[in-house]
């Protein structure tokens, strides 16, 4: 059966910034092959299928295709631009680049490349990625695993935004953990690099307790439902021989479920970029910094666009 051909029909996102981003839409391991899968991305409605090949489609959803019914991936003739990376599909709705953002660990054999998990969360992918930057709130939200009273404070640290690279870069940044990771036998000072390459993705660096001289790489890629609902899709591509899969992932998955309440109770769900809209101290550099970035880059999907 083939898509009859049909024009594309109008978004409902106004925003050429974000309509021109790649987007994750599903891990490729968790999705079934040769079947439609439908989604939701910027208020649309999508379809997906994944051939036996490997191939991908993803076009806006049509009569002509419904959920659970089994396809033939060539058979798509109106579709998205698509590609797999990272172990996800991710489309567009817009005009992308060639490339996505490059994660050059990710190739590096030895290492763990999981999809921990994906977190319905009713909260802007802003807001969702500038609490992902914030160290200030292990203590209070991940006690006794990612902080601990009584060390709370915030060391110094440093922040880029990268035009050459487009994306934000923070460094020297450090934090006492009871329980860093799966792999953690101990509390020590971690080391962090939180790198912000897409406005709805970051990727953080983390001193791997298990080789002094790399770090384990967790992201998250956050795929805006709407402007205020996202999924929060998190890889794990990380330094662990001995833990199970199911050991690795609960692990992030409890330090996921312990954000989860505390992004849904922000407000407002959209993130202010106007700098007087809230009040910011030193921990929040990095929030900081991705807010300027955003209103530079003019995105205004899932923000509060800056009064001029």
């Amino acid at each position: 059966m083939n898509m009859k051909e049909s024009p594309m029909a109008k978004t409902r996102c106004l925003d050429p910034v974000v309509l021109n981003l790649w987007h994750p839409l599903g891990a490729l391991i968790e999705l079934p092959v040769d079947t439609v899968v439908d989604t939701v991305l910027l208020e649309e409605r999508l379809s997906l299928a994944v051939g036996l090949d490997g191939a991908v489609a993803v076009w806006q959803s049509c009569p002509d295709f419904a959920a659970g019914d089994k396809i033939d991936v060539a058979a798509v003739s109106k579709s998205l631009p698509a590609k797999v990376a990272y172990g996800y599909l991710w489309a567009s709705l817009g005009s992308p680049p060639d490339e996505l953002f490059h994660i050059p660990e990710y190739d590096e054999a030895d290492r763990r490349r999981l999809n921990a998990a994906t977190f319905g969360v009713n909260v802007s992918a802003p807001r969702a990625i500038e609490n992902f930057l914030d160290m200030g709130h292990f203590p209070y939200v991940h006690t006794d695993i990612l902080g601990v009273e009584p060390h709370t404070e915030v060391k110094e640290y440093d922040v880029d935004i990268s035009v050459e690279r487009d994306e934000i870069l923070a460094t020297r940044c450090r934090f006492f953990q009871p329980l860093a990771s799966s792999a953690s036998e101990t509390g020590a000072e971690v080391e962090y690099i939180y790198r912000v390459p897409h406005p709805y993705c970051s990727v953080l660096y983390k001193s791997s307790p298990v080789d002094d001289a790399r770090y384990d790489v967790i992201a998250v890629f956050m795929q805006p439902l709407s402007q205020e609902s996202v999924r929060a899709h998190m890889m794990l591509c990380i330094l662990d021989e001995d833990n199970e899969d199911k050991v690795i992932k609960r692990f992030q998955q409890t330090i996921f479920g312990q954000d989860k309440p505390i992004l849904e109770n922000q407000f407002p769900k959209r993130l202010p970029l106007d700098p007087r809209a809230e009040t910011p101290i030193r921990a929040d550099k990095s929030a900081i910094a991705y807010r300027r970035w955003l209103s530079q880059k003019d995105v205004r999907y899932g923000v509060i666009p800056a009064s001029n």
